[in-house]
Order: C-alpha cells, then structure tokens, then sequence
C-alpha cells in the first residue's frame, strides 16, 4: 500500500516556486519614422481606454485623418531625441531592468527572470510573457512603471496581460503592483533628484511638478489618477522643505479640444514668463523613464515656450530612469510579492 506523500509547507513551496517579473512601461515607436509612427499609433490610439470616444466616431476620424496627418509631425518630435542606441524609453527601460534584475536575484532565495514589455509597440506584452513562460516562471510580478494609476495605463495593462496569458495557455501565480505614488521611498528617490539638480545648477524661482494629463471627464467618473498625482506633488514639495508658493502642480499632453486636467504646463508657464519669472525648474514624477513627454515636450518644446514668452531657463530634472535609489525602490515592492503573503 503506497504511503501518502506529505504536503509541502508553505516555505517549500515558496523555494520550489520560480518567480519572475514583468516589467511594463507604456511603449515606443520601432524608429523615428513615419511608417513605423503610423503602426504604434495605430495600437496605441485604438484602445478603448486611452481614447473613449464611441467607437463607430473616433474610428473613422484615426483611420480617416489621424494616421494621415499625426504620423510624420511625431516622427519628427521623436527624431529629435532619438539616440545612437534607439528609443530613450526602450534604452532606459532595459537600463533600469538589468539593475533591477540583479538586485532582485541578490534579494530573493531563487534566480529571477525579469522580461521587459511594451504596451503598445515592441517589446510587447506577448513575446516578454512568452519570454517568462519558456523560463520556467510560476510566480508572476506584472510590475507597471505607471507610478499613478490611471485606467487608461494601469488598466489598460492589466487587461492586455489578463489577455496575453489566455493566449498562451499560461496560469502562473499572479502578483500586481497596482501604484506607488505615495511610496516613501519613491518620494525620497524624486526629492534626492531634485536636491542633486539644486546642487549642481542651482535652485530656479519655482518647482513645477508636471504629470500626463487626462481628459477631465475620465476624472470626474472616478479615475483616481487625479487624486494620486495631487498627493504625489504634495508629498514631494513637502519632503523638500517647500511651501506653497515655491512650488506648483500641472498637467502636460494634452490631445484634441477636450477638456483635460488643469492647470495645463505649457500655459503656466506662459503666465510664470508674463510675471517676471526668469528661470524655473520642471520634474516629472509620473514618468519613471525618459521619453518623448519629458525630452521633446519639456526639455525642448516647453523650454521654447517659456523662453519666447520671456523667460530665461527652464531646467529639466531627469526621470529617475536607473538611478540607485529607484532600483531599490522598485525591488522593496517587488521582493514582498515574490516572496509571497505572509513573508
């Protein structure tokens, strides 16, 4: 007569498990190219959760207008800050996921495979999964660089991984980092960003803390992105000292005649010219890598605004992209989950 075999405690099975990370940013086109421009927009603008118009409107005005026109003009945006190595968010991505990598498999008892995927564009969120699967992982960390959650990013991601596993017949155990926007140590990480870039340039009149925007719609229906944004500024001015007047909350990117969070970047910074204002600093905490938003549309762009508006210097802090302290940060929230509940 066979013996029973004896359960596994709950620590041997977390040993035997085998974990893995999916780290997601939002994505990028292949080159700065029209064509390639035309294909990511196509993706990224036909998700019913970054453009929420009726489909049977918004639809034939992509199609019939929006990928006619749209394509080269962002081509060109993306030209301007495309490097020898490709896409800024792709090399910072990868940069930032080899050193969370390594940290992670230093932290945890067992190896850790961390795949990198897209959104929209390439890697995508099916050929990094695949890349998890092959390896043997059981137990999954979907880890979002979306600091603020918001339905047409967090959401959107989570849905488009939920769909990704169906396809390949894939059930691991499934672990989610749904924000971090109040993370102590991802406060400390922006607030030790900005100081260094105090030290070495000096400290400008103001500090806009400036984050994607979203239609104001989608924020009254009860998106909580808004509210995560708000307390993320607030925690951030507070961790340097600031008061109210040394500092200020925006949104940047806005897209067609809809209405979008306020006060919008671009135009305070208008105003802050108009006022005598000679030289300002601008962060952008909602972005843990620097993309088109931050290096064309802020550093650039903004920067040209602000000047022809008569201003002097708009300083640009850089995303937090690789640096020690948000490596660390990310690998305190994805230790816990890997290791499992009650660890």
């Amino acid at each position: 007569m066979n013996k029973a075999r004896p359960l596994m405690s709950k620590a041997h099975a977390l040993r035997q498990s085998t974990p893995g990370v999916l780290l997601v940013n939002l994505g990028t086109p292949d080159a700065p190219e029209p064509e390639a421009l035309r294909r990511y927009l196509r993706e990224f603008l036909s998700d019913p959760r970054v453009v929420t118009l009726p489909r049977l409107l918004w639809l034939p005005l992509l199609h019939g207008l929006v990928l006619r026109t749209r394509p080269r003009k962002s081509a060109e945006a993306y030209g301007r800050i495309w490097t020898t190595k490709g896409s800024p968010l792709l090399v910072n991505s990868m940069a930032l996921a080899k050193r969370l990598e390594s940290l992670l498999c230093k932290g945890l008892a067992a190896p850790v495979t961390l795949a990198v995927g897209m959104r929209y564009g390439n890697p995508s969120l099916g050929s990094a999964l695949a890349t998890l699967k092959e390896a043997g992982v059981t137990r999954l960390l979907v880890l979002p660089l979306y600091p603020q959650y918001a339905a047409a990013t967090s959401g959107s991601t989570l849905a488009a991984v939920s769909e990704c596993l169906q396809r390949l017949d894939w059930s691991p155990t499934l672990e989610w980092v749904h924000d971090y926007h109040d993370d102590a140590d991802y406060i400390d990480a922006l607030a030790e960003s900005v100081r260094e870039h105090w030290a070495a340039r000096g400290r400008g009149e103001k500090l806009i803390v400036s984050f994607h925007g979203i239609p104001q719609k989608i924020s009254d229906s009860g998106d909580p992105y808004a509210s995560q944004c708000r307390a993320t500024a607030a925690l951030l001015a507070a961790r340097l000292g600031l008061v109210d007047s040394q500092w200020q909350l925006a949104f940047q990117s806005r897209f067609g005649p809809a209405k979008w969070l306020r006060p919008y970047t671009d135009m305070l910074l208008k105003d802050y010219a108009a006022q005598g204002m000679k030289r300002l600093d601008v962060i952008c905490p909602g972005f843990a890598a620097d993309c088109l938003e931050t290096l064309e549309e802020i550093a650039l762009r903004y920067t040209q605004t602000f000047a022809d508006a008569g201003g002097k210097e708009l300083r640009y802090v850089p995303a937090l992209n690789a640096r020690d302290a948000h490596v660390r940060m990310l690998a305190s929230l994805a230790i816990p989950k890997l290791n499992g509940p009650g660890s």
